[in-house]
């Protein structure tokens, strides 16, 4: 049993290590929505997302740009390997001693503590409020539904957008930049490295691809293999292999489990369910208003992060229409869209549905050509008429252009213009 004493170690180093961090790194685009959850709402925050993507370092520019006192827990530590709730009044205790009375707690990776809603359920009773991260989405929806439903507010943090990368390397944009050629061009230069190197913080950092397969281990053993008690772990990781390889492309629990040599497809599903919740994949779904028939059809794959198709594709570096098409599904599900490909005889990469009933058709290819501007035209103007929508959008490298097609206009727009939020998506 762990001591008040070794609590008190624990919490003082912990402090100290915030203070020491002066890496705060840029403001993530989603700090002002953050920090308003924190101030302005009594409810739970809870951030999610991947290990290593800047959950704990926005938990730390929260905790700075908060004017009043809180505490603060690291919960991978592994001094908590063995903590239960009945401790925590005595370790409430220590907290107090060290941060002194606090309105607000933050608690990172919470999800390595069993029973952790108890806690919280029991903090929020005593009129204080509640900052959580953790890196498996379900896992947290899942407890925190149990106990705490309509009691929290939940955002997803992504990697680096193409505006945050830009931010990083201290790179500002001006309405020159997409004017001016050599602006333009270094503005195109900048995108194809991000396009390679992907969103992570440390990765870009440090530019080591050591780092980048130490945390795909982490994931996979720590999150996945560890968490799930998973035996077949050859097989998993083919899975991981198969999927990366197959990104962006239509996939069936069953072709996954003959590909791999699982014994049956509802294995496969559990695997995949897996990877989704760590956050390193993302199913999409085909539309249809039957949700029987969404869940029976194919599912298209995405990854988290093109550095990690980067390391473990054996696709060629020239295809880029694939990363591409990563990127768009990435910035429609950070801005919280609701998600499908279209598929009626011709397919449409997405619609994309917002909260107040506006949706947006969109293609995305490296570049229209004579051999697939035909394809990607039909896929679109199939859509528009499916949803009674009179726009729609083509996304590429570097093109620019309005087509009238037969059931309303496309825009094609340049992917860095998109991103940076000079060409919005049209309803």
């Amino acid at each position: 049993m762990t001591t008040k004493t070794e609590y008190l170690e624990l919490i003082s180093e912990q402090k100290l290590g915030i203070n020491r961090d002066n890496n705060i790194l840029i403001q993530r685009e989603i700090f002002p929505k953050a920090f308003d959850l924190l101030t302005s709402d009594d409810r739970i925050l809870v951030i999610t997302g991947m290990r290593r993507v800047g959950k704990s370092t926005l938990l730390k520019q929260l905790m700075k740009a908060l004017n009043d006192s809180f505490c603060y827990l690291n919960a991978e530590d592994e001094r908590l390997i063995h903590f239960k709730t009945q401790n925590f009044s005595q370790f409430n205790e220590a907290l107090i001693e060290i941060y002194g009375e606090s309105r607000t707690y933050f608690f990172d990776e919470i999800q390595n503590i069993d029973k952790f809603e108890i806690i919280v359920r029991r903090l929020q009773d005593m009129g204080k409020k509640v900052v959580l991260t953790g890196s498996n989405s379900s896992l947290l929806s899942m407890e925190l539904g149990t106990r705490l439903t309509g009691r929290y507010s939940q955002i997803e943090l992504f990697p680096f957008s193409f505006k945050e990368f830009l931010d990083f390397y201290g790179i500002e944009i001006s309405k020159d930049s997409f004017l001016l050629p050599q602006e333009k061009v270094k503005l195109k230069q900048l995108f194809k490295q991000w396009l390679e190197s992907g969103g992570m913080p440390e990765y870009l950092k440090y530019n080591d691809i050591n780092y980048l397969r130490t945390l795909f281990d982490n994931i996979i053993y720590r999150d996945i293999i560890a968490r799930y008690n998973i035996r077949k772990q050859v097989i998993l990781k083919e899975l991981v292999h198969l999927l990366a390889n197959n990104l962006t492309l239509p996939v069936t629990y069953n072709s996954l489990k003959n590909s791999v040599g699982l014994s049956n497809a509802e294995t496969a599903k559990e695997y995949v369910n897996y990877l989704c919740n760590s956050y390193l994949f993302f199913e999409l779904r085909k539309y249809s208003a039957s949700f029987n028939k969404q869940i029976q059809n194919a599912k298209k794959i995405y990854l988290i992060d093109n550095a990690f198709h980067s390391m473990m594709s054996f696709i060629s570096p020239a295809n880029n229409g694939r990363k591409l098409e990563n990127i768009v599904h990435l910035f429609f599900r950070s801005q919280n869209y609701e998600m499908y490909y279209f598929n009626e005889n011709v397919e449409c990469d997405f619609v994309a549905f917002q909260n107040n009933g506006n949706k947006y058709l969109t293609q995305v290819c490296w570049e229209l050509t004579s051999a697939n501007k035909d394809r990607e035209i039909k896929g679109l103007s199939a859509a528009m008429k499916f949803f009674e929508t009179k726009t729609g959008t083509i996304i590429t490298f570097d093109q620019e252009e309005e087509i009238t097609a037969d059931y309303g206009v496309i825009r094609v727009v340049p992917v860095w213009k998109f991103l940076l939020r000079e060409c919005e998506p049209v309803e």
